[in-house]
């Protein structure tokens, strides 16, 4: 063992727990991600006031489309797989069922709209999101608000692998 991995792992033993505001805020954001996503999922397939579990693909891979990254088979792959993934992480961060994974997997899904509507924005594309359905114009509200929602993950996701890298060393 080398110098500096004894005095990392002397700093890491040294570590207290999360306090209460840290727990609070965890638990607060993961809750409030978990009803975002799984927000987002719903709008996705269920709309203009009814369930669309047959045919949102088509739909939804239009929104995906018009940002002009993909090739087609990834929008209609895309426009299948990711309503129903944004369900089944915003469930998990809901239940706590395995945090730090679906605050990362969050995280990483935050980072990719978030580079797609830049992109698409400073491309002055005149486009549907497709963050919460078909309708919502692309505009620096969307920018606003995804951004605040990638931070509020990146907090949540670090504050989890925190929270868990303490409970192992306690055990």
């Amino acid at each position: 063992m080398t110098a500096d991995s004894s005095s990392m792992r002397s700093v890491d033993a040294a570590a207290p727990p999360l306090g209460f505001l840290a727990r609070a805020f965890l638990l607060l954001g993961r809750l409030v991600l978990g009803v975002i996503f799984l927000f987002a999922g719903y709008t996705k397939l269920h709309f203009d006031g009814e369930w669309h579990l047959h045919d949102y693909h088509f739909f939804f891979s239009m929104a995906i489309d018009s940002y002009h990254i993909l090739p087609l088979w990834a929008v209609e792959l895309s426009a299948r797989i990711l309503p129903w993934f944004e369900l089944l992480v915003g469930a998990m961060l809901i239940l706590g069922i395995w945090t730090r994974w679906a605050a990362a997997a969050t995280a990483a899904l935050l980072v990719v709209f978030f580079s797609a509507i830049i992109r698409a924005y400073f491309l002055h594309l005149d486009i549907a999101c497709g963050c919460f359905g078909n309708n919502e114009r692309l505009t620096g509200w969307t920018i606003l608000r995804d951004g605040t929602f990638l931070a509020l993950s990146l907090a949540v996701t670090w504050l989890a692998f925190a929270a868990h890298r303490r409970a192992a060393r306690k055990s």
